[in-house]
């Protein structure tokens, strides 16, 4: 058998490596306490639930001024047309993701509060909407700009495990005072990527059974139903408000009518997403 030698440089070097792997001291010992974590609490679950897409409604250099000053924030801020550097498109981030950002604002979903706590927010470099005589026009978002979108949530999302449900535009979660990310945000060709809620094609026409998608429905069952997917209601709404959060529901998963109106089509959309993501809380 041969044997081989490490040369005496080596040998110091390994020597002196190990030397200072048993002998560096682990953490507690710098602290005046120790802590026991042999037993781990089962009741614990991630801090961040939600997902939330925004535009800006501003160019890209007002809206890092805007999101880095002391007022609003988000976690991450995507050009309309995002630079490549070295052959990757670039994504600005502003906060880091254990930390809170303020990008919801008052806000509600599923029955929580303060989603600024428990989410990732994302605005989008969009002008958003300019208003006319009939009403708003909006702006569509670049193929590039929602690529590089999918691609950051893909990794958010697996993270925290967030379910599809949960990831939400902010006029799901703020219907009375937002708009965005509007009716032209590709909500479909996100979840086909695995990011985000829509409903199957299939079951909503087996829903709908032959009725006239604009046949009207009793608004305050399709409230309730979009209540039960995760919409913030309060008590007393006005009918504008009312029409405020089926607006929102419709700019979502039936962007080509977002009138409010309270319809077949609707309520058959809402019916196939509550079977097909069943509460889980």
């Amino acid at each position: 058998m041969r044997r081989f030698l490490l040369p005496v440089g080596a040998l110091i070097t390994a020597l002196l490596l190990a030397g200072c792997q048993s002998s560096t001291p682990p953490v507690d010992q710098h602290l005046p306490y120790r802590l026991e974590k042999e037993r781990q609490a089962q009741g614990a679950d991630q801090r961040i639930r939600f997902l939330v897409i925004h535009y800006t409604a501003e160019d890209f250099h007002n809206a890092l001024n805007t999101l880095t000053d002391e007022h609003v924030s988000a976690h991450y801020l995507i050009p309309a047309r995002p630079p490549v550097e070295e052959g990757k498109p670039v994504a600005w981030q502003l906060v880091p993701e254990s930390l809170r950002a303020w990008h919801a604002g008052a806000s509600g979903w599923r029955g929580r509060t303060n989603i600024n706590d428990t989410s990732v927010g994302i605005e989008l470099e969009n002008r958003g909407y300019s208003a006319h005589l009939l009403g708003k026009k909006f702006y569509p978002y670049p193929p590039a700009q929602i690529d590089l979108l999918a691609s950051l949530s893909e990794q958010i999302v697996t993270r925290y495990q967030i379910e599809p449900r949960n990831v939400v535009g902010h006029s799901d979660i703020a219907p009375q005072r937002k708009d965005d990310p509007g009716p032209l945000f590709p909500w479909q060709e996100l979840a086909k990527r695995g990011i985000g809620a829509w409903p199957d094609a299939h079951q909503v026409q087996a829903i709908l059974a032959g009725r006239d998608p604009h046949q009207p429905v009793d608004t305050q069952s399709l409230l309730e139903k979009l209540a039960k997917y995760g919409y913030p209601l309060t008590d007393n709404m006005t009918e504008k408000q009312q029409r405020r959060v089926i607006t929102a529901f419709q700019m979502h998963f039936r962007p080509e009518d977002y009138r409010g109106i309270a319809d077949a089509e609707s309520d058959a959309i809402i019916s196939a997403l509550l079977a097909q993501y069943p509460d889980k809380n």
